[in-house]
């Protein structure tokens, strides 16, 4: 039985979950046109192929996956887990792997490409940062960014048939990231990709800053990218779609005219921060659930993610929430909702 809550009574939920600048007397419509399907594609897929040991560069180089271990993984989403379309988070070596293994190999998988945007400015609402950077790191990180931009434009012009939309930064905006870029920097970002491909841009973050920051952002991308965690805010899964539902209700009021993908939405099977509404079978749920709402919905929903990444988190914490959110387990072995 599904546990999404009713179009009827979700006008009772979205007043009840929303904060009070969002309510509206008569919600705006969710519901969108299968034109609004990103490459026609609902059920979706994040994918990160770093296995034990391997991490990505995020300052002192990567380790990344051979050849050999990204196709075992793109042929474990597409013919095991039944996905077309996946999610990459940046144009570095290792996503431009993906790229030439998927053609190489005429595989039938479609790529949200990501450029993966680095602070430019400190912030101080980031729990974890103890130390701001330095100007020096700032300076560095503001031309990495821009080497970056360019090769997701080299990519998405590479792979044309591929790529079928560029995501121009993850979560770089919303109030507690350590790796802030000011909205009028990624816009002139979104503007450099827009001129530069054929395909539609985005950003992607969080729904709530959307709803409460994103109309300028929003005039300027193709279609809005949104992260909902009902989990990481304290629900329980008998909660998890009313509130989801709301999520997006309210990125919905907000931009009542923007086309909305579902970029990042999923459930952690093990979670010392969850204790026990981190699980399997409330991740099967959810996943179940969730697909089954958005697929009514029209709206491409990328689940996160198809295997964990022990390379998250807190190192010294294994059951840490940020190594577990996979459907598959780091070694490939399915978990429950694969299992079926």
């Amino acid at each position: 039985m599904n546990r999404y809550i009713a179009p009827v009574i979700l006008s009772i939920v979205v007043s009840a979950v929303l904060p009070a600048e969002n309510a509206v007397s008569t919600p705006a419509p969710i519901q969108q046109s299968k034109a609004d399907l990103l490459a026609g594609i609902q059920r979706a897929i994040c994918y990160s192929g770093f296995r034990k040991g391997q991490h990505p560069d995020r300052g002192n180089g990567a380790v990344n996956p051979s050849s050999d271990e990204i196709l075992e993984d793109l042929r474990i989403i597409h013919d095991d887990a039944g996905f077309k379309l996946i999610r990459l988070y940046d144009s570095q070596v290792n996503s431009e792997t993906v790229l030439r293994l998927i053609k190489a190999n005429d595989l039938d998988l479609k790529v949200l490409l990501g450029a993966w945007l680095d602070a430019e400015v400190n912030n101080p609402g980031c729990p974890w940062q103890t130390e701001p950077y330095t100007e020096e790191k700032l300076a560095a990180n503001l031309i990495a960014n821009r080497q970056e931009v360019d090769r997701a434009i080299r990519l998405a012009n590479d792979y044309k048939d591929i790529v079928v939309a560029v995501a121009v930064g993850n979560e770089a905006l919303v109030e507690w990231n350590d790796h802030m870029v000011p909205v009028d920097s990624i816009i002139r970002y979104v503007e450099r990709v827009k001129q530069a491909v054929e395909q539609p841009v985005t950003v992607a973050d969080n729904y709530d800053w959307w709803a409460k920051h994103g109309g300028k952002l929003a005039e300027k991308v193709d279609f809005v990218s949104i992260h909902i965690y009902p989990v990481w805010e304290q629900k329980d899964i008998d909660e998890a779609m009313s509130y989801s539902i709301a999520n997006v209700q309210a990125v919905r009021n907000a931009l009542p005219n923007s086309q909305i993908v579902i970029t990042e939405a999923g459930w952690a099977t093990t979670a010392s921060e969850f204790g026990e509404r981190a699980s399997e079978a409330k991740q099967t749920a959810y996943f179940d659930d969730l697909f089954s709402w958005t697929k009514q919905m029209n709206i491409t929903t990328f689940f996160f993610e198809a295997f964990d990444e022990d390379w998250k988190g807190d190192p010294s914490n294994p059951l840490g929430a940020e190594k577990h959110w996979g459907l598959y387990f780091i070694d490939r072995t399915p978990k429950e909702v694969m299992r079926r």
